[in-house]
């Protein structure tokens, strides 16, 4: 593995930094990455669901097969953007062919005991890359674990999580289109319409859902899993270090030959310095020897003989000023004078008075400590126990204004209206009732249109609506021949109205569910005009008795 050839900058990152590299690098080969996904996971999506489409009721199955078989479209993702990452980008066709041949080494535990794994984003880089055995992949899996399974995990889990959102939110979505006359009363009603007798192009719809979600967000699970791998790599191994020194080992082998040739043309000018060197020395040697002074000269002619002996010919004025005649008697004066100067050598006189017997004094002293040491215990447990007192007692106060500043947030709704001036509060007006209760009559009278009427003049809207509702659904059910079940909703008694075979019929009882909802739920009653109309209608279509 050639890690100069990295297209990215490596460097040590923290372990969200590594995940957005990951998904940068997905973002750079979109095309390929979920082109890859797409058609690795199309053909097995058609083919689940078109075998639970003849079985009749396997959707669950289907969908159960798909999300199993995750990791195989996740190694098409990953493929991509390893070879990506090396300078090697190849296209969604390449990467499909290359399965044939790339290792399955360790993988075929993602199929299996392993497909539960939230630390699979990156595991599956280091089976199918590195390509070593058994026992060498649990401890690699160890060291890139040691310091990536926590966020691994969250990866997973913030994947899963965005998956649950685009589906939801696309079944949600669906419901902003239904009209209003079809919607149910509660979300329980809702619910039952959806679990019972559910079609089956909506089960493939649900399917289709959930296959869409895991193409959008499966290639950014895995390169993010990458990115976390490529970075755990980095800090073990130190790439960024060894690309480092390969790059300087390269720009030094570039400009080797040019350092040769300077050498080549530079060496041959060169002075002899060597053979000047030799020269001076001996021209040093020999004054030296021509200013050594004779053993008469000295005061004591052995003792003169003996520091001639000691003296290094290097330090004599021959040594140093060679054959040029120079002063050397008023050079010895400046440097006597320069060390008798009191300034090069400063000294102080210091007198201190010491006991005569320094042993007794030290003794007395350390029985003096003692004393004071065991007079002292008292005092310090008591300072301790003060200070202790002082501790709780500061942490008590700050616990306390801790909890009054929660009951006060608490209790803000109710004490900040009247700390800004509208602390009273304004008398609850009572609604009055209307009417009563809503109550649909059990047996339908024969003359339905007459007691509607007669129960809209004497003040009952709702009751009279509700007459007229119960009645056109006990119509229903004789025209539909279909026998709802006990407390059946309007959405489905709206389901079973469409199997009448007059258009006129369906029409005219959606008017009179429309109208019923509108009163009952949402508390506008229809004109008397058009309750009219609509009695007069329904006991003409219907043919209910005067």
């Amino acid at each position: 593995m050639r890690i100069d050839q990295l297209n990215v900058v490596l460097r040590s990152r923290s372990s969200w930094e590594a995940m957005e590299l990951g998904t940068a690098l997905a973002r750079h080969q979109a095309r390929a990455a979920w082109g890859a996904w797409l058609l690795a996971s199309a053909p097995l999506f058609l083919l689940a669901n078109a075998l639970a489409w003849w079985h009749g009721d396997a959707f669950g199955w289907a969908w159960l097969l798909l999300w199993w078989c995750k990791p195989l479209f996740e190694r098409v993702v990953l493929y991509v953007l390893s070879r990506d990452v090396f300078g090697e980008p190849v296209g969604a066709w390449q990467a499909l062919r290359a399965q044939r041949h790339w290792g399955v080494a360790g993988f075929w535990g993602y199929l299996g005991w392993r497909r539960f794994s939230l630390l699979r984003n990156v595991c599956l880089p280091v089976n199918l890359l590195e390509g070593a055995d058994a026992a060498q992949r649990a401890q690699r899996r160890r060291a890139v674990l040691a310091a990536t399974a926590g966020p691994s995990m969250l990866l997973t889990l913030v994947c899963l999580g965005f998956e649950i959102v685009l589906v939801a939110g696309s079944v949600a979505a669906v419901f902003l289109f239904v009209p209003v006359e079809l919607m149910s009363d509660s979300w329980r009603a809702a619910w039952e319409l959806i679990d019972q007798d559910t079609p089956a192009w909506a089960k493939l719809g649900w399917n289709l859902l959930w296959w869409l979600a895991a193409c959008v967000i499966g290639p950014f699970h895995i390169g993010a899993g990458f990115g976390l791998y490529v970075n755990r790599r980095t800090q073990m191994e130190a790439w960024d270090v060894e690309i480092s020194f390969r790059r300087l080992r390269e720009r030094l082998q570039r400009a080797a030959p040019m350092v040769v040739l300077l050498l080549a043309v530079a060496l041959p000018a060169w002075p002899p310095t060597a053979h000047a060197q030799e020269a001076a020395q001996d021209a040093v040697e020999a004054a030296a020897q021509d200013d050594v002074p004779a053993a008469g000269d000295t005061a004591d002619g052995d003792a003169g003989e003996d520091e001639d002996d000691r003296i290094d010919p290097d330090d004599t004025p021959a040594g140093i000023f060679g054959d040029e005649e120079v002063d050397t008697a008023g050079f010895r004066q400046a440097v006597q004078r320069a060390y008798e100067d009191p300034l090069q050598r400063p000294t102080r006189e210091v007198t201190t008075w010491q006991p005569r017997d320094a042993e007794e004094a030290r003794r007395k002293e350390r029985e003096r400590l003692q004393r004071e040491r065991e007079k002292q215990p008292p005092t310090e447990l008591a300072k301790r126990v003060a200070s202790l007192l002082a501790l709780v007692a500061e942490w008590g106060l700050w616990l306390l204004l801790g909890g009054l500043l929660l009951v006060l947030l608490v209790t803000a709704r109710r004490w900040l209206p009247w700390l800004r001036g509208s602390g009273r509060r304004a008398a609850a007006t009572q609604r009055e009732a209307s009417e009563d209760a809503i109550v649909l009559p059990e047996v339908v009278p024969p003359d339905v249109a007459t007691r509607a009427r007669d129960l809209w003049a004497r003040g009952m809207p709702r009751q009279a609506l509700a007459l007229l509702y119960r009645a056109s659904v006990q119509t229903v059910v004789e025209r539909s021949g279909v026998v709802l079940p006990p407390g059946a909703t309007e959405a489905q008694v709206l389901r079973v109205s469409r199997r009448m075979p007059d258009a006129r019929d369906r029409s005219l009882f959606a008017d009179v569910v429309r109208m019923w909802q509108y009163a009952a739920y949402a508390n506008r009653l229809p004109h008397r005009e058009a309750f009219e109309q609509l009695a007069d209608a329904l006991q003409a279509q219907y043919r209910w008795p005067a």
